[in-house]
């Protein structure tokens, strides 16, 4: 456009020009005319020459910017294509670790709150607890090492509440005021109690915690039969306590008088324990000073005798898969009218009191006893106290019909009550502390019972070495079967005790005895079903 006004301007000045010359010197016209075309001439070749630059240059500037645009746009699809690939890929990322995040936290975080980022500082723990004397002083022992050398800074306070009846009561009634401390001594049936009240929590999500859980060297270290047992069947076989420790129904005999009347050791079989009961009962022990007080074993009333029988011989008195008791089977009929038939036939007596059986037995007037290992101490007294001076005795199996013994094991577990996630853990922990081996191995010597850890055996070699009745009790353990883990079954064993005293003391029918047992107990069961 520049270069067309300048074209023109010299059009008009050349005329203008060639106007004046012609006014000046009309005879140079012609001259000056070609002059002035000329110049016009070259003055457009200039302006074409010119123009024809700039448009080429117009061009090359197009085509560079044209593929200026294509280079940017290429550029700006490859860093779009790369964020797009970037947010896919940060996303599946969070997709896992969220999927991974609900599998690890397979439990009810309004209960249990996110364990792994719990603050226990200045948590406290009240364990209510029925142990007295030695057991006690070496209970408060342990809470005080803890108190003083765990991490988290929790405090335990150990309180006797009682018996287990006592402390029963108490959480019955605490549940219902909401009174309950962090952790409470319970049988297994208890536990299934107080869990009615929706009173307890799992202890299976603290078991299995990869930070706070056992290992799978610990795991295998436990008695399974002792975990196993407080796996409660109407709880979907959830753990509602943990076991501290463990006692078995044993039969307790005297050495000395079986190799007076001509035995090298105890019975293996029922039939063999009735033959041996007999000849006690028809040849007292030399060193019995009241020999006309004399028998060859005191029946033992109770519901986990009754068990123990009927595990004796093979059969259970609950069945698991279907939930439901089962004491009229033919061979606790069988276990119990050997023992009917005994009474009857004078080698065997009615224990006259409590603990009359255990004292009978220290004092050489009856050949067999059976009780609780837990009662070893007791019975170790009763021995070397008694009127006898002392004599050989030791502890065996039930006897058995089965390939190997069946050992009825039974002992309180410790229960976590529902209070609040710090709380809940913090008793864990606790409770992980009191089962650790070098802990076990100091309980069982002050307790006298059952570590629950086969490895602390290792810890008591000098106790054992002083006690061999409690090293042939341990060598049952591998043996061990627990009774019903139920509720109701506080009241079911009231129930059995009275049948059976009926059977073997009375007379009783057996077959209808047991029958209507089963009636009652299934009640009772179902009246006290979550």
């Amino acid at each position: 456009m520049k270069n067309r006004k300048t074209f023109s301007w010299l059009l008009i000045l050349t005329l203008l020009m060639t106007f004046v010359l012609v006014a000046c010197n009309s005879d140079s016209l012609e001259s000056t005319i070609e002059d002035a075309a000329s110049q016009v001439e070259q003055a457009a070749e200039q302006v074409g020459e010119n123009a024809q630059e700039i448009a080429d240059a117009a061009e090359e500037t197009a085509q560079e910017v044209e593929e200026t645009i294509d280079d940017a746009a290429a550029a700006a699809d490859e860093v779009v294509q790369e964020a797009a690939d970037t947010v896919e890929e940060a996303a599946g990322s969070a997709e896992e670790a969220a999927d991974e995040a609900m599998v690890e936290v397979d439990y009810d975080t309004a209960i249990y709150g996110m364990i792994d980022d719990l603050d226990l500082t200045g948590t406290e723990v009240l364990f209510w607890h029925q142990h007295t004397g030695g057991r006690e002083e070496e209970l408060a022992k342990i809470v005080d090492e803890f108190n003083a050398n765990n991490e988290y800074g929790i405090t335990v306070v150990a309180s006797n509440e009682g018996g287990y009846g006592d402390i029963y009561d108490k959480m019955i009634a605490g549940l219902t005021t909401g009174e309950v401390p962090e952790l409470v001594v319970a049988y297994q049936n208890q536990a299934a109690a107080y869990q009615v009240a929706d009173g307890l929590i799992s202890l299976d999500p603290y078991i299995n915690d990869p930070v706070y859980g056992l290992s799978e060297e610990d795991r295998a270290d436990f008695f399974a039969a002792f975990i196993d047992s407080d796996r409660l069947p109407q709880f979907d076989g959830a753990s509602f306590g943990f076991p501290p420790n463990r006692s078995l129904e044993a039969m307790y005999y005297n050495q000395d008088w079986l190799e007076e009347l001509g035995y090298d050791g105890p019975p293996t079989t029922p039939d063999e324990f009735v033959e041996m009961a007999c000849a006690a009962a028809a040849q007292p022990f030399s060193a019995n000073p009241e020999p006309e007080l004399n028998t060859g074993f005191e029946v033992r009333i109770d519901a986990s005798a009754v068990a123990a029988w009927a595990f004796a011989r093979g059969v259970d008195v609950y069945d698991y898969e279907n939930n439901q008791f089962t004491y009229n089977t033919p061979e606790l009929q069988e276990a119990l009218a050997l023992l009917a038939q005994a009474v009857n036939d004078g080698c065997m007596a009615q224990v006259a009191e409590q603990y009359g059986d255990q004292n009978d037995f220290g004092a050489g007037k009856t050949l067999f006893y059976q009780g609780s290992t837990s009662g070893l101490p007791f019975v170790r007294s009763a021995v070397d106290d008694g009127a006898t001076g002392g004599f050989n005795w030791s502890i065996a199996p039930i006897p058995y019909t089965t390939a190997e013994p069946v050992m009825n094991i039974y002992g309180a577990s410790v229960s976590v009550p529902k209070t609040t996630p710090e709380q809940q853990l913090a008793a864990w922990l606790f409770l992980k502390y009191y089962t650790s081996s070098d802990i076990q191995a100091r309980w069982a010597e002050a307790s006298n019972y059952f570590p629950v850890r086969a490895s602390v055996v290792e810890g008591l070699s000098d106790y054992i070495a002083e006690n061999p009745a409690y090293e042939a009790g341990f060598e049952l353990l591998k043996y061990a079967k627990a009774e019903p883990p139920v509720a109701g079954y506080d009241n079911v064993r009231d129930e059995a005790s009275q049948a059976m005293s009926a059977i073997v003391f009375e007379g009783a029918d057996i077959e209808e005895t047991l029958a209507n047992l089963d009636a009652t107990a299934n009640q009772l069961l179902a009246d006290s079903a979550p």
